[in-house]
């Protein structure tokens, strides 16, 4: 308007009312676009603020919304808090309990392995103690095997140990009187033992007195050697073999046969594997080659026969004790069956007894009721009966003793 009025060219004089009425609808016009201007401004304003305040409310509800999740975020995770601490202290606790029963364990294993470690040092100790024992007794046997070949190595000697070894088997197999060592024959010759045998059968002849010279010659030496001493041994053998037969083979006196003691299980061994014709000239000859099992069996059989015949010597012994047990079996039935008469008359009695009891009872009873019957015959008291009982049981014993 201001520029209308103002525009080069246009006076005063020269405004006309049409102008004016332009002027004013175009004013109006623009009064109204300015109202309609600021009009949407305030409807954009207030939709503005409708739509800020939504979102404020909006914004508020996700707020409390989010506030609403936090508050129940920290209930869970004090929840979880409490659960996982109650978890902690159980799987402590579990973890402590195992750990505890683990140690007991170990320190049980441990004391297992520990008694088992000493118990089994005490036993290597003692079994090197017997080590050493049987070190030191291997030792003193060393000793002995030489003072052993040094007894071998003398004839005498070596008789002498043989006889001892025989002698040691008898006397600890026999009893004193059923052998003699040294005892002289009729014909003058002196056995190493005598054996008496049972049933007055003749006595049996052991001799110890084995060669071993040539023996031991055999294992010393070259072939030549060992062979020229395998025939001397077999010469003495035989020798020896024909001097028991001849001396000590006694028809009457002596038994059939007689023994040859050899005082070791290997020479016996090697006598019969290597020597089989000097076994068969003993056997030929009725001498029997024994080694101190042998011997020591042979002993224990004729103990075996030598008990028999003193069992046998005391049968009759025995069947007079027998008889004499028989007659007090006898006795002691016929005084058994005496007891048994002696029951019987008691049983007897004690029922007549109780028989009187029960009608002293019965007429209590009558009394007690107030029923009384005709008078019946006197019944004997049970005093007097049991009384007259008792005599008649003692006047029975009486007639049993005499």
């Amino acid at each position: 308007m201001n520029a209308f009025l103002t525009t080069p060219g246009i006076g005063l004089d020269m405004i006309t009312p049409t102008h004016a009425v332009l002027a004013v609808g175009a004013a109006i016009a623009i009064l109204w676009l300015l109202l309609l201007r600021s009009r949407r401004q305030r409807l954009e304003a207030e939709e503005l603020a409708d739509a800020l305040e939504a979102k404020a409310e909006d914004d508020a509800l996700r707020l409390n919304q989010i506030l609403k999740a936090q508050t129940e975020m920290q209930g869970r995770i004090a929840a979880m808090t409490e659960m996982f601490g109650a978890r902690q202290a159980e799987f402590n606790q579990t973890v402590n309990q195992r750990l505890d029963g683990m140690t007991q364990r170990i320190g049980a294993t441990i004391t297992e392995q520990t008694r088992a470690t000493h118990e089994n040092l005490r036993r290597l100790q003692e079994r090197l103690a017997v080590i050493d024992t049987a070190q030191t007794n291997i030792q003193t046997l060393a000793k002995d095997i030489v003072s052993l070949q040094s007894i071998l190595s003398n004839k005498q000697t070596r008789g002498a140990f043989g006889q001892g070894r025989m002698e040691a088997i008898i006397a600890d197999a026999l009893p004193q009187g059923a052998y003699r060592f040294q005892a002289t024959l009729s014909n003058g010759a002196r056995p190493d033992c005598l054996i008496r045998m049972p049933n007055g059968q003749p006595s049996l002849v052991i001799d110890a007195k084995f060669p071993l010279e040539a023996w031991n010659a055999m294992r010393e030496g070259g072939p030549e050697r060992v062979k020229a001493a395998a025939q001397q041994f077999r010469r003495d053998m035989e020798v020896h073999i024909r001097d028991i037969a001849s001396k000590y083979l006694l028809a009457g006196e002596t038994q059939d046969t007689a023994f040859m003691f050899v005082p070791s299980e290997s020479i016996f061994a090697d006598l019969h594997e290597r020597f089989e014709a000097v076994a068969q000239t003993a056997h030929r000859s009725r001498v029997v080659i024994v080694s101190p099992s042998l011997l020591l069996l042979s002993i224990q059989l004729i103990q075996s026969m030598l008990k028999d015949q003193r069992m046998r010597e005391q049968a009759h012994v025995i069947q007079a004790e027998v008889i004499r047990l028989m007659e007090d079996v006898g006795r002691l039935d016929d005084r058994v069956r005496k007891l048994q008469g002696h029951f019987l008359a008691a049983q007897k009695d004690v029922d007549m007894v109780i028989a009187a009891t029960d009608k002293v009872s019965r007429r209590g009873q009558k009394i007690e009721a107030m029923e009384f019957d005709a008078p019946e015959t006197p019944v004997e008291p049970p005093a007097q009966k049991a009384a007259e009982s008792k005599t008649g049981l003692l006047k029975l014993r009486l007639v049993d003793e005499d």
